[in-house]
């Protein structure tokens, strides 16, 4: 264990090597210049080397002190930022936050959470924006961004895991009742199928196969729709079989009004994040919305709880 009367000489030390000399490292330290030397000549008795050459035109490191220094520099900025972390959980956020979430799930999941913190939080002022464009926070002055998908090698954002978008096949009661259930994929193809269109072109499904290797497979369906939610409520409305999110549908799901098909199939699934801006330091108004969204999605999320 590293005794007070050790740091301080550590500390004089330092500031002596910075300053070139004990009288500035003195007045740096509100201290006697007697007094700095004394630490360092106690640390170096401790230590058993000479961490100074001084003469009366010299004060310079020896070999062995260069290395000391180095070592303890970078310590003692272990040190200050340890604390400046815990001086950022002290700190209530306040300003203004920036915040760009998917539409469906962002409104569904995380608006809910930042009303929360913002009540809890008055001095703090939000600005959500909902688009499932994949925009760039530093570009367009974003603070943090949800965002569901694989992510880029970028080394200017840190991202912190939020759980992972599961989707599952389903379909409602009736749907069912008329056309009976499908007992492998290749039967999708006999069935109507409500996909996700974009750009005149129906985005394949996802699957896994036994060796955990994801697949696509393609699939048609009378009913295009570019929004979730419309896809769910065509699939509710008994229009045919979709892939959904279980985060959009755990209520149908609960309920009654979807029933899983195929359950037996694994989907390929996709990781959620919150990113925001790389710095030294998280401000307070980002780690608190953060620290609330991963207490509230992990170990398992909201909306896979009680899940029929």
């Amino acid at each position: 264990m590293i005794s007070v009367e050790h740091l301080k000489g550590i500390t004089a030390f330092v500031q002596a090597a910075d300053a070139g000399g004990f009288t500035l490292a003195a007045q740096k330290l509100g201290l006697s210049k007697s007094g700095i030397a004394k630490s360092v000549s106690r640390l170096e008795e401790r230590l058993g080397v000479r961490l100074f050459n001084r003469t009366t035109r010299r004060f310079v490191l020896t070999v062995e002190g260069q290395a000391f220094y180095e070592a303890c520099v970078r310590v003692l900025a272990e040190l200050e930022s340890a604390e400046a972390v815990l001086n950022t959980h002290r700190l209530r956020p306040r300003g203004r936050l920036r915040v760009d979430l998917p539409v469906v799930f962002g409104r569904r999941w995380v608006v809910p959470v930042l009303i929360d913190i913002a009540e809890h939080y008055p001095e703090l002022s939000l600005e959500v924006s909902l688009t499932d464009r994949r925009i760039d926070p530093i570009e367009e002055g974003i603070d943090l961004v949800i965002r569901i998908g694989d992510l880029d090698d970028s080394t200017t954002l840190v991202a912190r895991r939020l759980g992972r978008q599961q989707s599952v096949l389903c379909a409602s009661p009736a749907y069912l009742k008329e056309h009976g259930c499908p007992t492998s994929l290749d039967d999708l193809d006999a069935h109507s199928c409500i996909v996700f269109g974009r750009g005149g072109q129906a985005l394949p499904w996802w699957f896994l196969n036994a060796r955990g290797d994801a697949f696509a497979k393609p699939v048609a369906g009378r009913l295009s729709f570019n929004h979730s939610d419309a896809i769910c409520d065509a699939a509710v409305g008994g229009q045919g079989i979709a892939l959904l999110s279980t985060w959009l549908i755990a209520d149908h799901l609960r309920e009654g009004r979807l029933v899983r098909v195929l359950p037996e199939i694994a989907t390929r699934g996709f990781p959620i994040h919150a990113l925001w801006p790389h710095a030294r330091q998280m401000s307070p108004k980002i780690r608190v919305v953060v620290d609330e969204l991963v207490e509230r999605f992990l170990p398992e999320p909201p909306w896979d709880r009680h899940q029929a």
